[in-house]
Order: structure tokens, then sequence, then C-alpha cells
């Protein structure tokens, strides 16, 4: 005879409601109760009815995740580490691409929201009011894409920004340029807090693009930032840095002796590079964290205190950046 929840609940000295919490959103239980719930499951051999209890509350126990490219290796850690949290609190996550495509974001939300409780999506290319449509029907969390009234973690650089800036000043910079690889995204709040930051540390700062957040725009990039006799480069991301390092190198132009070099994310790729990057970090785990716990609210009907949840940023400086070279004549 198959084991119940209320067999779980009668053996731990707890309700049903409360065993439903402890092994389906663990946080929400203290951890008293939520080892000794675990023990009675264990002990009884306890397996949940998933596909029950999902027809039961009318919710599929899955979420969804849509990111702009997977081929970018800022997103497999936060794929990763939000499939971890999802798994935690009792819930599978789906993930899909859009190409950095709008048509092909509002297809796959279109495909994908049937199958899921709720939506987490980064950087979307959305117009707000479908977004806000959107988050009528169903919850929904946005990531570095603000829209009023809907829920969001937000990527704030602004510390790790000011840190990069101040650094380069350290080193004798004034000229400095910025690969934009925002596209056509609505959102431009990562450009405003760059040049925020470098004009509060009075540091020159030429703009050039936007451009997609590809390998292949630091590679065209890198001619330009030479074309502007700039002595440093502040990529839009480490994708974006890797293509000016590749092509600098192409060019003749030492890294950092000629040319100092910023990422943006700490990706794998800014520690194993030659020399290795000097990047300002964004936790995966933290932003993995706060967005899947603000999306299981918002399904549970737990709206959160404040709508916007804000992760920081620092920078990591390694070996791409260093003084600037002097004029031994000078």
């Amino acid at each position: 005879m198959a084991v119940t929840i209320g067999s779980v609940a009668k053996a731990a000295g707890v309700s049903v409601s409360t065993v439903s919490r402890a092994l389906n959103t663990p946080d929400l239980v203290n951890a008293a109760t939520r080892q000794r719930v675990v023990a009675a499951a264990e002990k009884l051999g306890y397996t949940p009815n998933q596909a029950a209890r999902s027809l039961r509350e009318g919710r599929t126990e899955s979420l969804g995740l849509l990111i702009p490219d997977i081929t970018n290796p800022f997103f497999p850690p936060i794929f990763k580490a939000m499939q971890e949290r999802a798994k935690r609190l009792g819930y599978t996550l789906l993930v899909a691409d859009s190409d950095e495509r709008e048509a092909d974001e509002l297809e796959t939300i279109a495909a994908v929201s049937k199958k899921v409780d709720g939506l987490v999506l980064w950087a979307s290319m959305l117009p707000e009011h479908r977004l806000a449509e959107l988050a009528e029907r169903m919850p929904v969390v946005l990531v570095n894409r603000q829209v009023p009234g809907v829920s969001e973690v937000h990527v704030s650089l602004t510390d790790g920004m000011a840190q990069a800036a101040e650094h380069l000043k350290a080193y004798g910079h004034q000229r400095c340029v910025f690969v934009d690889g925002n596209g056509n995204r609505p959102d431009q709040s990562r450009s405003k807090s760059i040049r925020a930051a470098f004009d509060a540390h009075g540091l020159s700062l030429i703009e050039i693009g936007p451009y997609e957040p590809r390998f292949e725009t630091g590679v065209h990039a890198a001619p330009l930032v030479l074309a502007h006799q700039a002595t440093a480069v502040l990529a839009h991301n480490d994708l974006v840095a890797m293509g000016v390092l590749h092509q600098l190198a192409a060019l003749g132009a030492s890294v950092p002796g000629d040319v100092s070099v910023v990422g943006i994310d700490d990706t794998l790729l800014a520690s194993v590079s030659t020399p290795s990057l000097t990047t300002i970090r964004i936790d995966p785990d933290e932003i993995a964290s706060r967005a899947v716990d603000l999306l299981i609210g918002l399904v549970h009907e737990r709206p959160p205190a404040t709508p916007v949840v804000q992760v920081g940023s620092r920078l990591i400086p390694r070996g791409t950046t260093g003084p600037v070279r002097r004029d031994p004549q000078q």
C-alpha cells in the first residue's frame, strides 16, 4: 500500500500542509520541523505523487527561463544555478533561447507559457505593454529589464563600474572606449551607468556601437579602439572582450602594454584567457536564487515586499589591465 502524505504528517506530528511545505518549499519551514518531516518521509519511503498534486492544484510544477543566447558563456552557470534552486524547491526548470530576436522571444513565450507555472525573462526585447500584459496573465520575473509593476531582479553595475573606473584612473588612463553590445534592446541602463561612473572619475569615454553582444563585435571594435588612440577599453561583456583581445593581438597591439581591457560578467573565459581578463563579476548563484525565489513566491500568490530585487557587482582585477605606457622621451 502506497504511503500517503497523511501518513508522513502523522508520523512527524505535523499537519499535511506543513509536510507539503517542508518537502516542496523548505525555506518556508523552520529547520527542526523540516528535518523531522524529511526523516519521517524517508523512514516511511514516501514518494510524492507529482502528477496528482499538479492536477489538483492546477500547476505544472515547472518554471521557464528564457535567455537571449545560450552560446554566451555567462548563461550556462545561470541556468545550472537556477535549475538547482528550482529543484530544491520542488520545481523543474525549462530553458529556451530567443537568439536575441524579438519575434523568436514572442514565439517561445507562447509555446513555453503553456507548460510552466511562471517565467523568468532575461533582458527581454519585448515592448513594455506586452510584458505588462503577460505579467497580468501569469507570474513573470524580469532580469535586467524594468517595467512598472512587474517583478524584477536588477543587476546593478554601479559598484563594479565605479571600481573599474577608479582602477583605470589609478593606472593613468584618461582616454577610454566603451564597446556597446546592447544591440537594439529597449533597456539602456548599462550604458548610462558606465558613463556615469567614468564621468565621476574624470575619464574620457568614447562609445562605439551599439552592436550585438558577441565575440565578433569585439573583433570589429578592436581597430576602432586603436583608431581612437584609446589606452583602455571596456567591453559590454566578457565575450565581446575576448573578441577585442583576439583582434588586438592580431593587429600587433600589446595587452595591457598598449591597451588595457576590461570585461563584464566574470565568466570562465575571463580566468582562462591569456592574459587573464580583468572583469566585473556578477554572481550567478545570487541571481539564480533571487529570481527563482521571487517567481515561486508569485506562483504561490505571495507578492514580494518590493517588486525590484537588486544584485550587486564588483571588479576582479587580472592581467589585462596595467599602467599606461609612457613615451620614454617625455
